[in-house]
């Protein structure tokens, strides 16, 4: 089964990645820093137990992780991508993951919540991924009452996740509209109506990949659609300014950007070692070679699953022997080769 992020949206190329998280908590124990060892064994051998229907909602497979069976490795490939947080990936103390073949349906048991439940989905479907969500909430609620307040709503381990517990979060590439000098001014503004935005490999001019998170500051005081909605709305407001500049910008300089397209292209298929930030500036570049219609593949090319393939825990993991820098750079470029299609 391919993984979610393999996947490519031909409709709306400059949207990487849909992402939809809920935080609950069983009203039945403290929370996760308070609770013993014993307690939080007892918790997540319980929660497991009690979810195993979960394939009954989507018709996925599951598969049950114990997070202390992984190696440090193993945990930092699956925080690359995107499975948890490094604060998870990081947890000394009793932790379970149910995760589906495809990676995009997860949840965490006994993180910095007991219970972390998150869809993830190539393109920008949010609606359709809320409406799952909601679906599985609703049938892990059955089973583990949550810890509730009429007043705050859910009760959660940060304060900056009490009311719906919810964060919803659209990744998008923004390789022209980053250039521009009031780019940072409109994340600003977008800031006031409640909306984040920030880099995802770094910020500013060190954002390699051009790649940005656009998600939801507040969970306490809206609804699960005030919060679609936002995320939503600011998501297609940025993708539609990238796309009036880039045509601006190809009208006026096509050549230029046939050139870069086609060399990062060559670079990328022909080169024996690689940056990750060279790789990632390419790849950048291929994306939007592809998307302008410079580009043309034999088959269909996912750019983004390649940035994931390309970061270094996930190159280390398919590896036969440990790499240090050098190595990594010739692997990443191997990896590249083989990966990618064919003009």
């Amino acid at each position: 089964m391919l993984k979610w992020f393999a996947h490519v949206d031909q409709d709306r190329p400059g949207v990487i990645n849909s992402r939809v998280r809920l935080v609950r908590n069983w009203n039945q124990y403290a929370f996760p820093s308070r609770l013993a060892q014993k307690e939080g064994m007892e918790m997540i051998h319980r929660l497991e137990l009690g979810l195993q229907g979960l394939g009954s909602l989507d018709g996925k497979k599951y598969q049950y992780i114990n997070l202390g069976d992984l190696s440090e490795l193993e945990r930092k490939a699956m925080r690359e991508r995107r499975v948890f947080n490094s604060t998870i990936a990081s947890k000394k103390t009793p932790t379970g993951l149910i995760l589906s073949e495809d990676e995009g349906t997860g949840i965490v048991l006994n993180g910095t919540d007991h219970i972390r439940l998150q869809l993830l989905s190539a393109g920008l479907h949010l609606d359709e991924m809320w409406q799952q969500c909601d679906r599985m909430d609703d049938f892990i609620n059955a089973r583990f009452p949550y810890a509730f307040d009429e007043k705050y709503g859910y009760l959660t381990s940060f304060p900056t996740n009490v009311g719906t517990g919810m964060r919803v979060s659209v990744t998008l590439h923004l390789p022209t509209l980053s250039l521009g000098k009031k780019f940072n001014g409109l994340v600003a503004e977008m800031g006031r109506f409640g909306a984040l935005v920030r880099g995802v490999y770094g910020e500013g001019s060190e954002n390699y990949g051009s790649l940005y998170e656009v998600s939801n500051q507040k969970t306490l005081g809206v609804t699960e659609k005030e919060i679609l909605d936002l995320v939503n709305r600011v998501a297609q407001q940025l993708l539609a300014q990238e796309k009036q500049v880039r045509k601006l910008a190809l009208e006026k300089h096509r050549l230029e950007y046939e050139d870069e397209a086609y060399k990062s292209y060559g670079v990328l298929k022909y080169a024996r070692r690689m940056s990750a930030k060279d790789a990632m500036v390419f790849l950048s570049r291929i994306m939007s070679g592809i998307a302008d219609g410079i580009l043309k593949m034999e088959e269909p090319c996912p750019v983004y699953a390649m940035m994931l393939g390309i970061q270094p825990s996930n190159l280390q993991k398919v590896s036969e022997r440990p790499l240090g820098k050098e190595d990594l750079d010739e692997a990443r470029a191997a990896y590249i080769r083989e990966k990618l299609p064919n003009l």
